[in-house]
This record gives structure tokens, C-alpha cells and sequence, in this order.
């Protein structure tokens, strides 16, 4: 995948949006604030997928990888909410945490409720993002989320990676941008892996998997979808994904894709039978 122009969003969604934001900014409090954030914490689930990769040394055996997407902070989902969530994820004592995109909903200040729950984010392999379409829909420029992530210590791997090192084995973990409203580019974000090594690839729009399957990666991992937020009968109307990539595991050409449901919602505070995820997900050599 190359580097395509950035589909910016136009000045009616950006007013909707911010308009919806400003409303549940209005009236997420009080009883109501506990009554949605209560139920929503409730049904959220923390989640235990194991990964078998192909290759990689045997010390990334049991490698444990927490993934986080899709919190919409401001949309019905406080300091809070987020900071609870960045405290499960903390006792779990993961290896390394990557965080999927849409961090924040519709508004720049957004970015100032993440903070606390970031700074309770720590792993000996590190902290990373990559941004999502939400983020651009808040600002072009991403300043103040670039920022509040930053200045807690978390990487943007964006069109970008890195080299992880465990017990001597290596690990490639890279970034695309948004593919909805970023400038995504897969050859970039692989530029420097060793060919023995996997490849761990984050993308907010889980539907890069189909050129990431081809151009080697390993595993890809997404959000986005809030795993169809409200599904009835496991039809869902909102899918998010050309290639009915919603929620859960997949596998194409070799490659792994798994897609979490994400932690909060968008638009509604409302989900049926998509529960929110915090994923701890363990990686496996063969």
C-alpha cells in the first residue's frame, strides 16, 4: 500500500460531529454518567486470544501484548472510564501495549482526559499508537493528541517501526496512519525488517490486512469496527469493513488479523451483543 492522499472531512461531518460531542459532553454526568458508564463497564470484557506466529525466536513465546482501541474519549466516556480501563490493563503487568486509534471523538481538548490513564501505562517493551480516523476528525494536524500521548511516554509509530528486543530475539513492530483519513503507507512502516523476524503491524482500519497479508506481515492488529457496536442476531448494520472484517481472529495468505471491539462507542452509548474489549492477547512460536 502506498502513500494515498488524505480524504479530509468536510466541514458538515466535522459539525455534526463536534455538535454530538458537545451534547454528551452536556449531559454525561450525574446519575445518568453512572447509569450509561456502569452498564458499559460491565458488559466490557477483558479478552485472552492467543496468537501462534510462524517464526520468531522462542523467546517471544508468551510474549503478552495489550491492545486498546476506540475509546471516544468525550462521547459518553470521562477521565475516568478511561482511567479505569488504563488500571485493568496496568494489573495485568503486560510485555508491551498498543493502542489502535480513535482515542478521542470529535473535539482537540479530548485529548487532556486521556492523561491520567496513560501515565498508569507502562510495559518493559514499551507503549505505542497509531492514530485513527477520530483523531482527524478532531484536528488535521493531531497536535494535541500527539502530545497528550508524548508526554506520557507512548510512541506514534506512524508509517514507522521499530525493533523489539526479548531475551535476544527480535520482533518488527510498525504503524500505518489512518486508511480512512491518514496517508497510509505499508512499504514505510516496513522499511527495516529483518526477514527472519515477525512482523507486528498496527493499523486502525482493519481493512490495510488485505495488502498487509501480501506484503508479509505477520500479525495485524485493528479496531475500528467496535466489533458492529449493536449486532442482532449476528447481523450487524454498521460493519466498518469491506471484507466483513468486524471483530475476533482471521487469517489470509499466511497472515494473522485480529480486530478488537474497542473499549467505548461512537455516536450512542450503546452496544448489544458487541461488548466492549480490553485485549490481552499472548503470543506463540511454533
Amino acid at each position: 500500500m502506498r502513500t494515498s492522499p488524505r480524504k479530509r472531512p468536510t466541514r458538515l461531518s466535522r459539525a455534526l460531529s463536534r455538535g454530538l460531542a458537545l451534547l454528551s459532553h452536556g449531559v454525561y454526568r450525574g446519575p445518568l454518567k453512572r447509569a450509561i458508564g456502569g452498564r458499559l463497564e460491565r458488559a466490557r470484557r477483558l479478552t485472552r486470544p492467543q496468537i501462534e506466529l510462524a517464526r520468531g525466536g522462542g523467546e517471544l513465546d508468551g510474549l503478552r501484548l495489550a491492545f486498546l482501541s476506540d475509546a471516544h474519549a468525550g462521547n459518553y466516556f470521562a477521565e475516568d472510564d478511561w482511567l479505569r480501563v488504563c488500571e485493568a490493563v496496568a494489573r495485568e503487568a503486560p510485555d508491551l501495549v498498543c493502542l489502535g486509534g480513535d482515542l478521542i471523538n470529535a473535539l482537540e481538548r479530548e485529548a487532556r482526559l486521556l492523561r491520567k490513564g496513560l501515565g498508569l501505562l507502562a510495559a518493559p517493551l514499551g507503549v505505542y499508537a497509531v492514530p485513527g480516523n477520530h483523531e482527524y476528525q478532531a484536528s488535521d494536524e493531531l497536535s494535541l493528541w500527539r502530545a497528550a500521548l508524548e508526554e506520557a511516554g507512548v510512541e506514534i509509530l506512524c508509517n514507522r517501526g521499530r525493533r523489539l528486543s526479548r531475551g535476544g530475539a527480535g520482533l518488527w513492530l510498525c504503524g500505518v496512519d489512518d486508511l480512512r483519513r491518514g496517508e497510509p503507507d505499508l512499504e514505510a512502516a516496513l522499511d527495516g525488517r529483518a526477514a527472519h523476524e515477525p512482523v507486528v503491524l498496527l493499523s486502525h482500519h482493519p481493512d490495510v490486512f488485505v495488502d498487509a497479508a501480501r506484503a508479509g506481515v505477520d500479525l495485524q492488529l485493528s479496531g475500528h469496527t467496535h466489533g458492529g457496536q449493536v449486532v442482532l442476531r449476528g447481523w450487524a448494520p454498521m460493519t466498518h469493513s469491506r471484507f466483513g472484517f468486524r471483530a475476533g481472529h482471521f487469517a489470509r495468505e499466511g497472515a494473522q488479523l485480529y480486530v478488537g471491539s474497542g473499549v467505548g462507542t461512537t455516536f450512542l452509548p450503546l452496544r448489544i451483543g458487541a461488548p466492549g474489549e480490553i485485549a490481552l492477547l499472548e503470543l506463540r512460536v511454533r
